[in-house]
């Protein structure tokens, strides 16, 4: 019987040939596997599996102090297995089916201040390592994934119509999307021409291909302007961050992030909510002028509504 397989066979004949093809992310599967689920469930048959044995499994590295988001991935990844043997009838039921997550909020939100951003800005158009700051300028210009910047070449880009095409096989969609390039964008692509000699717009000089790994640099670079905390990847963030509160919508955050799901998108509702508010105050700057008019020096009685009236 099928489901006398075990979960490690299971894993290693079906489940990773499978999700090598349709999942980004199968790297990150394979090593939780490997190193916490296998020990625990890999000799076990799939019909043997349990949903309290997996929750006693996640009681258990609740105990070994990974952080709730990285236990949901093991839980998750497990569930996953489970649903494709039931898909391809190797079991009959998932007995993982609605197994309670913790569900933490950790989206970090570890973006610069205005004052950091600035001094940030600075560095990157006069340090002397020219590669990683065009890059790291590039994501700031773009809100692009760093992956995206890394693979990016002369041939993507229409410098005349200031278009930046990504293509399917980059894109985490899986689907080509067209990026606006802004002002500083063409003037980082403008400096990267300078020193052109290969395909790869950010290619490393020594080696002509795309860099592997910035995060060095950029450690030294964010500490110079004064930045604690960021990760690369919450450049982005930084960029929807000028885009909201430059009074834009969250949906042309969604489009020109690349978010095919406008959930992803709703991290920065409480930045929209901040602009809206700020638009609002605006208009309660006219109180205290019709308050003057109307010679109204208390506060106003509860209850009591001023009417709206224009002022000159």
């Amino acid at each position: 019987m099928l489901c006398e397989m075990s979960l490690d066979t299971f894993m290693a004949d079906h489940y990773f040939p499978h999700v090598r093809l349709h999942k980004r992310s199968w790297v990150r599967d394979d090593q939780l596997y490997r190193i916490r689920i296998k020990p625990q469930f890999g000799d076990s048959k799939l019909c043997d599996i349990t949903r309290y044995q997996v929750q006693q499994f996640q009681n258990e590295l609740s105990k070994s102090g990974l952080s709730p988001a990285s236990q949901d991935h093991h839980i998750k990844l497990i569930r996953h297995a489970l649903n494709l043997a039931v898909e391809w009838e190797f079991i009959e039921r998932n007995v993982l089916k609605g197994v309670k997550l913790l569900n933490v909020e950790n989206q970090l939100h570890d973006v610069a201040t205005a004052e950091q951003l600035a001094r940030l800005v600075e560095i990157l158009r006069t340090d002397h390592n020219r590669p990683v700051c065009h890059i790291l300028m590039f994501l700031l210009s773009t809100g692009a994934r760093l992956s995206e910047a890394l693979t990016a070449t002369w041939g993507q880009v229409d410098l005349e119509k200031g278009l930046w095409t990504i293509p399917a096989t980059t894109a985490k969609s899986k689907k080509s999307r067209t990026v606006p390039l802004n002002e500083s964008a063409l003037w980082v692509l403008a400096e990267a021409e300078k020193m052109r000699k290969f395909d790869a717009i950010f290619a490393n000089p020594e080696t002509g291909k795309p860099f592997t790994t910035i995060t060095r640099v950029w450690y030294r670079l964010r500490k110079a302007a004064g930045i604690g905390q960021m990760r690369i990847h919450s450049i982005r963030h930084q960029f929807a961050d000028l885009v909201i509160s430059s009074g834009r919508s969250l949906y042309d955050v969604q489009v020109l992030l690349g978010h095919s799901d406008p959930r992803v998108s709703q991290r920065y509702a409480r930045l929209s909510m901040h602009t809206l508010k700020e638009a609002a105050n605006t208009a309660s700057l006219l109180v205290p002028k019709l308050k003057a008019e109307l010679k109204c020096d208390t506060p106003l009685p509860s209850g009591v509504v001023i009417p709206f009236q224009k002022v000159a």
